[in-house]
């Protein structure tokens, strides 16, 4: 008998359903991965098994060890043992390690909580996942790796039997990734069943027993990990067999858009160092120009303060298509330009979620939609269509909140708010960070395509492969300043990797 089963599970939003008839089932003591493009239904998935959506808001039956379970909300799942480990970690920062592993269920006695229990129980629960610190340092303090096993000994504390895991090393260092998959492994033998969501397929087929893959919000297909390869899940995944970028030898480079000479930028939080030291670089009409290095080598730094938008002193000079002036001193200089940006962190610094896709792809261009005072509704309606319809993104329509799309839905809706703008260079920090592969693939096509149109294109990216696939020269940081630059074929991963390693 499974552990835990999921039949015939339906969902529908507004103008969209989001599941159609999904099951899947969980074995004891198993890590069964659940993987698909964003927007095939995973999220939802899960969270209707962990009572976010409660019973009676779906379609379908979910069963508990033979037992049909109705969730109220998340605390009602958790109680029957099954505990979420989402992508935004659920702690209170100004709070110890122990307050938040017992946080709602301190012990008390008389009406004051007994704090040697507390910390007690904390050591305990810390213990099950190897981490060792201490109980009262504050969760602020603690590194994302750290936070994450912190969540899951959370989980491990409350009796949890069932870890349901969505995307939980997607901002981790690939030493805490490998961390937190040696500890699944470990809670595996030890019983602990888990369901993991994960666009990392190198992962999932490091650690699952058996793969689901949904698309569309349906099921097409599960195996174990011996009985398929990731192409396949891949192919599953997306409906079609990816195709390659566009090759770079295909693509012209002409003039020189931008020209950075002796570019430094102050540490705001250590004065008297450096986080970016004595860059220069050119790029081109037409060029991808990758940024390689490490964590830290400066390189959201790099393209933050070439926007205007960095948090300390900025020296050196800036040249666009000719004309030279010294570091811009707020975005809108920079947008003026010529320059246009997608950040690393869509959601903090892109999207506004609960605007609509119309007024999030509008936001830089307002002003070029105004008639006579007056907003033109009609005209802005049709130019956001267009873009859209070029992008391929997949909304309910464009009135939809932004909050409601896949991730690579929000990165294109993001680009395509900077394409209204007509751009000559566009800098993207880490463009396909947390969207599937399907998406990363059009994303890379879409970047390949802008280049060929003209645009010169700066990029950084914490995947290798895809930053080589993608550029046509890569300038390697180190530490803050510039340790090797690659042209084409030369740019191979063992010799950026010693460059970017480079003290």
């Amino acid at each position: 008998m499974a552990l835990l089963e999921l039949r015939a599970i339906t969902k529908d939003f507004p103008g969209v359903r989001a599941l159609d008839g999904v099951s899947f089932d969980l074995e004891p003591g198993e890590v069964h991965a659940l993987c698909g493009e964003n927007g095939a239904g995973k999220s939802t998935l899960i969270k209707i098994l962990c009572g976010v959506y409660p019973a009676g808001s779906f379609g379908g039956e979910i069963r508990l060890r033979g037992e049909s379970v109705h969730f109220r909300n998340l605390r009602a799942a958790e109680e029957r043992g099954i505990a979420l480990i989402a992508q935004e970690l659920a702690l209170v920062p100004g709070l110890s390690v122990a307050e938040n592993l017992l946080l709602g269920r301190e012990p008390h006695c008389f009406g004051l909580v007994r704090w040697s229990e507390v910390r007690a129980a904390a050591r305990r629960a810390l213990e099950r996942v190897g981490l060792e610190i201490p109980v009262e340092t504050p969760v602020r303090e603690l590194g994302i790796g750290q936070q994450q096993l912190v969540e899951i000994a959370k989980a491990l504390e409350k009796n949890a039997g069932i870890l349901v895991l969505d995307e939980p090393t997607a901002a981790l260092p690939e030493a805490d990734a490998r961390r937190l998959l040696g500890l699944l492994a470990d809670l595996r033998r030890r019983g602990v069943a888990a369901i993991y969501v994960s666009h990392r397929l190198e992962e999932v087929f490091a650690i699952a027993d058996r793969i689901t893959v949904l698309r569309d919000g349906r099921s097409v297909g599960t195996a174990g990990r011996a009985e398929t390869t990731p192409d396949r899940v891949v192919a599953q995944m997306v409906g079609r067999e990816l195709g390659q970028a566009l090759p770079r030898g295909e693509r012209r480079t002409g003039e020189i858009l931008l020209r950075v000479e002796g570019w430094s930028v102050a540490d705001p939080q250590n004065p008297g160092r450096r986080v970016l030291d004595g860059v220069s670089l050119e790029l081109r009409a037409g060029e991808v120009l990758g940024i390689a290095g490490l964590m830290g080598a400066g390189r959201t730094a790099l393209l933050a303060s070439l926007f205007g938008a960095a948090r300390s002193r900025v020296e050196g000079r800036i040249e666009m298509a000719g004309t030279g002036r010294g570091p811009f001193r707020n975005p809108a200089e920079a947008i003026a330009a010529g320059l246009a940006l997608v950040g690393e962190d869509r959601k903090r610094y892109g999207i506004v979620p609960y605007g609509s896709v119309l007024d999030n792809m509008t936001l830089s261009t307002l002003r070029s939609f105004r008639r006579g005072g007056l907003l033109d509704d009609r005209s802005r309606r049709a130019a956001v269509r267009g873009q859209a319809e070029a992008l391929r993104i997949k909304a309910p329509g464009l009135d939809a909140p932004a909050a409601q799309l896949s991730g690579g839905n929000q990165q294109k809706v993001l680009l395509g708010r900077w394409l209204l703008r007509r751009p000559r260079v566009l800098l993207l920090d880490e463009p396909t960070r947390g969207i599937d592969v399907g998406a990363k693939r059009e994303i890379h096509e879409l970047i390949g395509r802008l280049a060929g149109e003209g645009l010169g294109v700066l990029v950084v990216s914490s995947e290798l492969p895809e930053l080589l696939g993608l550029s046509d020269r890569v300038l390697v940081l180190s530490q803050g300043r510039p340790a090797a630059a690659f042209e084409g074929d030369a740019a191979t991963p063992e010799r950026v990797m010693a460059a970017a390693t480079r003290a």
